[in-house]
């Protein structure tokens, strides 16, 4: 994978806490969510909050936009619920990479000696059914455009790559349905996966059809949810109990490349004769693997946003795992699955999850960061030392994430 040799490595900073509010539809305030996020976190740091509230100087906001003035101003609203400190705040919308977003953000503060330690949450409430624009007459914006001008519905968009790998790679329904059958296998013991039963291949091929040829079990719900965590400086890190903490190598927070070879949303066109061989997806981890000093061969485990589950295998090829085309094989080998050579989504996934937007980028650090301490129980990857993340923003927001111990 190209890489551009101007990206340097990347002084690491610590995840010194993590927690999560379990992913459902519980129909409550996206705070009351995060609160529960954060105050676990904090409890996992080993910091007293109430006592030692100055340690945490530096509250990081990932933004939910649906859900009132509140939402567009996250950080100041997670830090005024915990209760003011006089901490300094951020917030951040990135759409899904949300939550990434915040977490460099806070990688910013910390390695510009700005602050030691500081909170990161992304908590979200959703409305039923897909995720669609706000209400209004608004032809300048091309979220509003691709539901108007060519109904492209979430699910229409997943229908349409599914497609796409099925004409370029000859996949099979089938195989999309052995990623919902992997991922509900991972999700069974996971506490806080919304969706915990065990599917089969014919549980999902006698799902109903929702946008051909994807099944219902094929695509991601809308849910509640929130995850955080607390990072830190190594140094403070090491200095207050610390020692040999999870760390966050690199980060990528990419846009695309014009022109793009590969036509995604919201956009609905490109330049047909473009020359650009890396497509946008495809350049998403690029600057992560760089800034960590490491590559798709050191990589243990993978945290992918599969909205749907042909767009898992996709992912696979995108992270450099597999030569394009060979992602089948890669499911069917049994090398995604826990025991393999190589497992993605351990967690359960979105599929297991559903979409939370400014959370899920958190929470899939939260699932790295569990696996390398060891303490993932009944879905532990055996001999986990890094990992990586991606999540995809629309309006161009890439968002990937390496940790290692």
């Amino acid at each position: 994978m190209d890489v551009d040799a101007r990206i340097m490595t990347i002084d690491p900073i610590a995840v010194i806490g993590v927690g999560m509010h379990p992913w459902g539809k519980w129909g409550r305030n996206f705070v009351d969510y995060a609160i529960t996020a954060a105050t676990k976190a904090i409890a996992d740091a080993q910091i007293n909050y109430k006592v030692n509230y100055k340690d945490i100087d530096f509250v990081s906001g990932a933004i939910t936009v649906r859900c009132g003035y509140p939402g567009y101003v996250a950080g100041s609203t997670f830090a005024r619920a915990l209760g003011f400190t006089g901490a300094q705040i951020a917030s951040s919308y990135a759409a899904c990479a949300s939550g990434t977003i915040a977490l460099q953000a806070a990688r910013g503060q910390i390695l510009a000696g700005a602050c030691d330690v500081a909170l990161v949450i992304g908590a979200d409430t959703t409305p039923k059914g897909f995720l669609a624009p706000n209400p209004g007459e608004r032809p300048d914006d091309t979220d509003w455009l691709r539901f108007r001008l060519i109904g492209a519905t979430n699910p229409v968009y997943f229908g349409l790559h599914a497609r796409r790998r099925m004409d370029l790679y000859g996949a099979t329904t089938d195989d999309f349905a052995q990623v919902k059958v992997k991922n509900s296998r991972h999700a069974a013991t996971n506490p806080n996966a919304r969706f915990t039963s065990e599917y089969s291949l014919d549980d999902v091929r006698n799902s109903p059809i929702v946008s051909d040829p994807l099944r219902l079990l094929d695509i991601c719900a809308t849910s509640d949810g929130a995850a955080a965590l607390v990072v830190a400086s190594m140094e403070w890190a090491k200095a207050h109990g610390h020692p040999n903490p999870v760390k966050v190598a690199g980060i990528s927070t990419a846009s695309p490349t014009y022109p793009d070879p590969v036509i995604d949303l919201p956009y609905i066109a490109s330049d047909s004769a473009a020359t650009n061989n890396t497509s946008f997806k495809d350049s998403i981890p690029l600057k992560a693997y760089a800034e960590a000093g490491l590559g798709p061969d050191d990589m243990d485990l993978a945290e992918v946003y599969d909205l749907s589950t042909a767009l898992e295998l996709d992912w696979y090829e995108h992270l450099g795992f597999c030569p394009k085309g060979e992602a089948e094989k890669m499911l069917r080998d049994g090398e995604t699955s826990i025991g393999g050579r190589l497992p993605v989504n351990p967690s359960g996934g979105l599929g297991a999850f559903g979409e939370a937007v400014p959370a899920q980028a958190v929470a899939q650090v939260c699932e790295i960061t569990w696996q390398l301490r060891d303490q993932a129980k009944d879905r532990q990857v055996q001999g986990a030392s890094a990992g990586i993340t991606v999540n995809q923003g629309l309006f161009g927001h890439g968002s990937s994430v390496i940790l290692r111990r």
